[in-house]
């Protein structure tokens, strides 16, 4: 789980993708973050080179707003959203 700090928000929610292959990766964060309220968070939890760069770039593209994005040492990518 990122680091957090009083700016850091807790994610209402965690999604974890570490299985997925595209395009199922954002399919899947898209239905996540279609089930949260504006403004809420969203932990997703994904592993490979290709989601961890399409799936930010597309949550970006539809509007949500990527607040961090951690390369944990373990191979898996911790990227924080917040749907728009």
């Amino acid at each position: 789980m990122p680091k957090t700090s009083p700016a850091t928000p807790v994610p209402a929610q965690t999604l974890d993708i570490t299985r997925e292959v595209c395009p199922m990766t954002f399919v899947r964060t898209r239905l996540a973050l279609d089930r949260l309220a504006p403004g809420q968070t969203l932990l997703v939890l994904l592993r490979g080179a290709e989601p961890r760069l399409n799936v930010p770039r597309t949550a970006a593209a539809q509007g949500h707003q990527v607040l961090s994005q951690d390369d944990g040492a373990d191979g898996v990518t911790r990227l924080l959203l917040r749907r728009s």
